[in-house]
C-alpha cells in the first residue's frame, strides 16, 4: 500500500479500522478529537458502528459491554477523559476483556492544557483505576509507529485478554507525517469461546468482575498476576540508537522525546561526544533488563521526559543504583529541545571531571 500523508490522529482511526475493528464509543476531547471525527465518516463505510457517547464514564462501561461479545472495539480520550473512564477500565480488566485504549495526553494535572506532555505515564503503567491490574501500554515515537502499534494492540489484547493501551503526546495526535498500513505478525491468538454470542445449545457464559468470595477473587488476582508475568517474558519491546560503541552517557526517553533525544546525540557526535539511548516501546512491561545492559556501557544516565519525572522510578528500578541518574524535563506542554538537550549532557559530562 502506497504512503499517504496522514494526521496522527486519522491514522489511529484507520489502523483500527485495518485491524479490524468496527466499533467505537467514545468522547470528543482535544487532542485527540480527530479520531471519532475520522471514524464517524469511515466506520459506516464499513460496516461498522460509531456511537458518541454522552460522557467518557458512559463510553467506558459501552466498550465493556462490546468486548464481552468478543468483537474488536477501540476508545480513544485525552488525559482528564481516561481519569473519567479509570472505573470501568478497571472492571474491563477484571473481567479479562480485550480492548484497546488511546490516550493522546495533554499538559495537567487537573484540566490542564492541549499542549502535548507525557504526564499520564504513572496513570497508564500503575493501572490507573482502583484494584490489582494492569494495562499493557504502548508508546509510539512517529505516526507510522503509532498505526503500526495499533494493530499490534488489538492482537496483544486478544492474546492476553486484557486492556491495552497506546499512549501518544498530542505531537503524536496532531503532526502529520507519511504513513502506510501495514498487517502486523500474525500471531496464534486463543479463540474467543468466553464471548456472550447467545447460549442457544451450549451453556451458559458469564463475565462478571464481582467475587463476593475472598478465595475467588484472589484467585482472579493471582491469574491476572501471572498473564502480567507472561507480558514481561513475551512481549517487552524497546529500541536502541547509538548504544553499538562505549558512550559516557546513556540517554532513557520514549515517544516523540525520544525523537528529540536523537537530534541531540547526532548534534554531540559531530562534536565527538558519544550519548548511547534506549527507549522503551512498551511502558508496562517496562524493559527493565534491557536498561540495565545499556546502562553498564555509560557512565551516568539521563531521563528526559515531558513531565517532572515520572519514568525516572523505572529508570531507577532498572539501574539499582549502579550508576547516577540525572533529569531533563518540561511540564505542562513546554517540549525540551535538542540544544538543551546537548547542554544538559555537556554539564553532566563537566561532572566527571570535577
Amino acid at each position: 500500500m502506497a504512503k499517504k500523508l496522514m494526521k496522527g490522529c486519522e491514522a489511529i482511526g484507520e489502523a483500527a479500522i485495518q485491524a479490524g475493528c468496527r466499533h467505537f464509543f467514545g468522547y470528543p476531547i482535544t487532542p485527540q478529537s480527530e479520531v471519532p471525527e475520522y471514524l464517524s465518516r469511515r466506520l459506516p463505510a464499513v460496516g461498522g458502528v460509531f456511537v458518541q457517547a454522552e460522557s467518557e464514564v458512559a463510553a467506558s462501561n459501552m466498550i465493556l459491554g462490546a468486548a464481552a461479545t468478543g468483537t474488536r472495539v477501540l476508545t480513544t480520550s485525552s488525559s482528564p477523559g481516561i481519569s473519567l473512564m479509570s472505573e470501568g477500565i478497571s472492571y474491563i480488566a477484571g473481567c479479562e476483556l480485550p480492548v484497546v485504549l488511546v490516550n493522546i495526553v495533554r499538559g495537567g494535572p487537573g484540566l490542564g492544557g492541549i499542549l502535548p506532555a507525557q504526564s499520564d505515564y504513572n496513570q497508564a503503567t500503575r493501572g490507573g483505576g482502583h484494584g490489582d491490574y494492569h494495562l499493557l501500554v504502548l508508546a509510539p515515537a512517529s505516526v507510522q509507529e503509532a498505526a503500526d502499534l495499533i494493530g499490534l494492540g488489538f492482537d496483544l489484547a486478544d492474546k492476553y485478554r486484557n486492556p491495552v493501551m497506546v499512549i501518544g503526546d498530542g505531537m503524536i495526535g496532531q503532526m502529520m507525517e507519511p504513513v502506510e498500513f501495514r498487517k502486523s505478525p500474525v500471531l496464534d491468538l486463543p479463540p474467543k469461546d468466553w464471548a456472550l454470542t447467545g447460549a442457544r445449545g451450549r451453556k451458559a457464559r458469564i463475565i462478571t468482575s464481582l467475587f463476593l468470595n475472598g478465595e475467588e477473587l484472589e484467585a482472579l488476582n493471582l491469574r491476572l498476576k501471572a498473564k502480567y508475568e507472561r507480558m514481561a517474558r513475551e512481549d517487552v519491546r524497546f529500541s536502541t540508537y547509538n548504544v553499538e560503541a562505549g558512550y559516557d552517557v546513556l540517554i532513557v526517553a520514549y515517544g516523540t522525546t525520544a525523537r528529540i533525544c536523537q537530534t541531540a546525540i547526532d548534534l554531540l557526535r559531530e562534536k565527538g561526544v558519544s550519548v548511547g539511548m534506549i527507549r522503551p516501546i512498551t511502558l508496562y512491561p517496562y524493559p527493565y533488563e534491557a536498561v540495565a545492559k545499556a546502562a553498564e556501557a555509560a557512565r551516568a544516565v539521563l531521563t528526559v521526559e515531558m513531565s517532572m519525572g515520572q519514568m525516572i522510578d523505572d529508570v531507577k528500578l532498572s539501574v539499582l543504583g549502579k550508576r547516577p541518574i540525572h533529569f531533563h524535563g518540561h511540564a505542562g506542554g513546554v517540549i525540551p529541545t535538542p540544544d538543551e538537550v546537548v547542554e544538559r549532557i555537556h554539564s553532566i559530562r563537566a561532572g566527571f571531571q570535577s
